[in-house]
């Protein structure tokens, strides 16, 4: 039997029936990654393997380097197929790690491979995956299609003039909806270095005086509104820290003009900021019909040497352990109080937080709609199988699992599709057991409408997608 057979993580009878029956020919809702749009509508091809598994992948790279193989054949300038080598010495080792579940599921669903990846078949690999990539349909667009794909939310900076989704759009052969989603991070985190230059960047265009902060704030707005012309469904905010510490007007004001002079804030001078540009974010999305996202609790660059050798995101992040649940309930319930809260989704990378973002989401309940406030799927260093597990237990245990909005891939990926597969397969094993251990009664249209509803239609209706 192969390793990636058609029962693979599913070790029950039930799991297999709700699977296969179910889940298994669903479509794709993929509401949150980071696939470059130029990538879609330019419909990129791919030399050969490592481009397309290892470049911008810093999982992988990380798990690399756990090995001791040097930089320069990891994220260096050395030929491709030494990075593969590498990448197939670690992975052997990786048991356990989602890793080398997501490998193989790849391996297996776009290049029709069984072979297992190691040392001995990294070569062999390499060829197959190499002679499969110049076929015609393995192109970007191509394996968006063929992953079953009926929307992708990608990541979008406000200044972007979103050029390329006008050109994917405009392709009437290509049926996947591929929407801009609002990323405003570099307007709100002042207390980065770039913050004055990027500011100036806004106002360009927007067309606004960016001179003061309801400048930054109208400029945000027509951003949002240019976006939401282009079929903008989400907003997404990554927050280093969870941040709520409102202040009066003419003190944000003064804030920001020392920002703007590039004069040092402190972090409370920070929150105070940031609380009043994410306060406006939410009223506005509430007004569009645009979900706001917030993902918070990560440490960034914490190896100071390696991000001044190869930049940021590069696999040099770690777990935050920040608690953050007053101050994500504080701005919550600012925007509720005004009845301008927007659907939300709260992702924390600390897994610790799990119940407490449930028990926050239940806090705020929404007339007309299942979980206006959900927890988000499992997220980064979280969307391993154990992982994904405790995140879908804690739903189930403090919220209504049914309403849940299912899995994303938030990867750089074109091949990470299967991580729905992945995530699928997790949750019907895990319907499954508690089915066969008398925890839930065997009623099919229930557990049908359940799987099909965390797998697509949830995240289908919470969007906006028909």
């Amino acid at each position: 039997m192969t390793f990636i057979n058609d029962d693979f993580l599913l070790k029950n009878e039930t799991a297999r029936r709700l699977y296969h029956r179910y889940a298994e020919k669903l479509p794709i809702i993929d509401y949150h990654c980071h696939i470059p749009p130029r990538d879609i509508a330019e419909d990129k091809r791919f030399s050969d393997i490592s481009e397309i598994w290892l470049g911008g992948d810093h999982y992988k790279w990380r798990l690399i380097r756990m090995t001791g193989a040097p930089e320069s054949e990891i994220t260096g300038g050395c030929d491709p197929k030494t990075k593969f080598r590498r990448f197939a010495e670690a992975l052997p080792l990786a048991i356990g790690n989602p890793m080398y579940h997501w490998t193989h599921l790849e391996l297996k669903r776009y290049f029709d491979c069984d072979l297992i990846l190691k040392p001995s078949t990294a070569d062999e690999i390499f060829e197959i995956c190499n002679k499969k990539l110049a076929e015609p349909q393995m192109s970007a667009k191509g394996i968006i299609e063929r992953s079953n794909v009926k929307m992708i939310g990608t990541t979008d900076d406000p200044v972007d003039n979103l050029e390329y989704h006008e050109k994917i759009a405009a392709d009437e052969n290509f049926k996947t909806l591929v929407l801009p989603s609002f990323r405003p991070d570099r307007a709100v985190s002042i207390d980065k270095p770039d913050f004055a230059d990027y500011i100036e960047l806004l106002g360009k265009a927007s067309g606004e005086d960016v001179s003061s902060v309801d400048g930054v704030k109208r400029a945000l707005s027509a951003r949002l509104e240019y976006f939401c012309k282009h079929g903008c469904r989400a907003a997404d905010h990554g927050l280093d820290r969870a941040v709520y510490s409102p202040a009066e007007d003419g003190e944000v004001e003064e804030i920001f003009e020392k920002a703007m002079n590039k004069k040092p804030i402190t972090r409370e001078e920070a929150e105070k900021y940031m609380t009043a540009i994410l306060l406006h974010c939410g009223r506005e999305y509430s007004r569009l019909g645009v979900v706001m996202q917030i993902h918070y609790n990560c440490q960034r660059r914490v190896n100071s040497r390696y991000t001044a050798m190869l930049g940021a995101d590069t696999g040099f992040d770690c777990i935050r352990t920040d608690n953050g649940g007053e101050a994500v309930a504080g701005l919550l319930n600012a925007l509720d109080k005004d009845g301008l809260l927007p659907k939300t989704v709260l992702y924390s990378l600390n897994p610790a937080d799990n119940e407490l973002l449930d028990a926050i989401a239940g806090s705020f309940p929404g007339e007309g709609g299942i979980q206006k406030v959900q927890h988000g799927a499992a997220w980064w260093f979280n969307d391993t199988k154990s992982g994904m597990e405790a995140q879908l237990k804690s739903f189930a245990n403090l919220s209504l699992l049914g309403g849940f909005i299912g899995m994303l891939t938030d990867s750089r990926s074109l091949l990470s599709y299967t991580r729905h597969e992945y995530f699928r397969r997790i949750f019907c094993n895990l319907l499954g057991e508690w089915v066969e251990a008398g925890e839930y009664p065997n009623d099919e249209e229930a557990l049908k409408e359940i799987v099909e509803g965390v797998c697509y239609k949830n995240a289908a209706k919470f969007f906006g997608i028909g």
